[in-house]
């Protein structure tokens, strides 16, 4: 079958690999649509030659799991593949699947399980929401899109931060918008937080640590500006009871129940309570576009891969 391996840096090629033997608790899934994260990016850089790459993919269950669990033959489905998703077939394990009705494109699906459990347990992280003031970074990114809609449905009063490529926020589209606010990443004299989600890195998110409130959460998730945190030497004492947490969604998993928590997600896509937003949607024989277009800014939102 073809597969999408990596080929020194960021670059990728097409190549032949072997039909995947799937273990009892596997199923084999035909992809349909696959999306692009950041993290598959730099997997990309540091993996040798001819790595098979990919988390996201939407599909079709070609053959069930020979202990029985998991969904039938024929049936949608929308998971978590091993760092191979970017292939015509997939082996993936029942516990990182749900079922996807027919009334949710591939596309839309493609883009809910990283990005999607990542706002969704970082969320959960931060605890009750209700009335509390929560600040994304990198807000019309692939996790902080999703994660701005999710945190204003749960109460809270969301400030959407855009670095860049404000104008892909469409906000009048939005559930709940009237509980959220955007804001620039420079913005001068800006409010205190209670909650921050943060995945940007460098002086964005050292500038979002300085409104904490006393008592409040931040939440990590990323480093898209590869750069180093620097806090003042005063920072802990100005803020006590400042709770600081790290999410890593390949850890996080482990200890999770996956389908129950896709399933989640996927309902309030099908209900548009939660809009996955498509930067940028490429055939995947377009891979090289497509990974330009997330390395060059040049899209908000989730870039889709369709095969």
């Amino acid at each position: 079958m073809k597969a999408i391996v990596s080929d020194g840096g960021f670059g990728t090629r097409f190549e032949d690999v072997p039909d995947p033997l799937p273990r009892d608790d596997e199923i084999l899934v035909e992809v349909q649509a696959t999306s692009i994260n950041r993290a598959d990016l730099l997997i990309a850089s540091k993996q040798p030659r001819g790595t098979q790459l990919g988390i996201d993919f939407v599909g079709t269950v070609l053959t069930t799991a020979a202990d029985g669990s998991g969904p039938a033959r024929g049936q949608r489905v929308v998971g978590l593949a091993k760092n191979n998703s970017w292939s015509e077939v997939v082996a993936v394990s029942t516990d990182r699947v749900a079922t996807l009705p027919g009334e949710l494109d591939a596309p839309a699906g493609a883009v809910l399980p990283v990005a999607g459990l990542t706002a969704l347990y970082a969320l959960e992280r931060a605890g009750s929401l209700l009335g509390r003031s929560l600040l994304v970074t990198g807000a019309n990114g692939g996790v902080g899109h999703l994660a701005v809609q999710l945190a204003a449905a749960s109460g809270a009063d969301v400030i959407a931060q855009i670095r860049e490529n404000g104008r892909q926020f469409a906000l009048d589209e939005l559930p709940d918008a009237s509980r959220i606010s955007i804001e620039a990443a420079d913005s001068a004299g800006a409010a205190p937080i209670d909650v921050l989600l943060d995945s940007v890195g460098g002086a964005v998110t050292a500038g979002a640590f300085a409104r904490i409130r006393k008592g409040g959460n931040a939440v990590f998730f990323g480093n898209t500006v590869r750069e180093d945190l620097h806090l003042r030497p005063d920072w802990g004492h100005a803020r006590p009871g400042v709770r600081i947490e790290w999410l890593y969604l390949l850890d996080e998993i482990t200890r999770r129940d996956v389908p129950a928590d896709l399933s989640v997600l996927v309902r309030l896509a099908e209900t548009r309570r939660l809009r996955p937003h498509i930067g940028g949607s490429f055939a995947w024989s377009d891979i090289d576009k497509a990974l330009r277009s997330i390395l060059d800014r040049e899209v908000g939102g989730k870039v889709v891969l369709t095969l």
